[in-house]
């Protein structure tokens, strides 16, 4: 997976481990920005409240056509919108996040995807760094993407100013 490389590297881990590149070179998924490790926290977004993030800051989001249920956004979408991969028997929480809420689905791709509340989980390639949301209220891949708070409501607020939650 992605994500194996992608701990070690963000670790300052100078050794290069065979599963790691094998891993990497095997994912079915392409992306500018690989999945981090499967650590969900919290972090407070102007105009957002407080949203779930990965390990890295960076933003979580929910895809509408999932319905809550299903991983639905593969190949290309997944190259936009990489999944958040399960890496071990199950994702590691932080912050405000429900460890109740947090479990995995299968990936049609291969692996697990975390989810929360039942939504599988992805991060969004168009987020350049931590605490940007760049993707949220986007019509993109074929459905709406959306942040979700750490009680498991999906926020479709695009600003403090509006919006709501399901």
């Amino acid at each position: 997976m992605v994500v194996t490389a992608f701990v070690a590297a963000a670790c300052g881990s100078s050794s290069k481990s065979s599963s790691a590149s094998t891993s990497a070179a095997s994912t079915s998924t392409t992306s500018a920005a690989p999945t981090a490790a499967a650590l969900l926290t919290t972090k407070s977004l102007s105009g957002l409240g407080t949203v779930l993030v990965n390990g890295q800051g960076r933003t979580l989001y929910i895809f509408v056509p999932d319905k809550h249920s299903k991983v639905t956004c593969t190949g290309g979408c997944a190259a936009a919108w990489p999944p958040v991969m399960l890496t071990g028997a199950k994702a590691q929480t932080a912050g405000e996040v429900k460890a109740a809420l947090v479990s995995s689905d299968p990936d049609p791709a291969g692996g697990r995807v975390v989810t929360y509340n039942g939504w599988p989980l992805y991060l969004y390639a168009g987020d350049s760094q931590a605490g940007t949301a760049n993707g949220q209220a986007l019509d993109s891949s074929g459905g709406l993407w959306y942040v979700i708070t750490p009680a498991g409501k999906v926020t479709t607020k695009k600003t403090s100013s509006g919006g709501s939650t399901y």
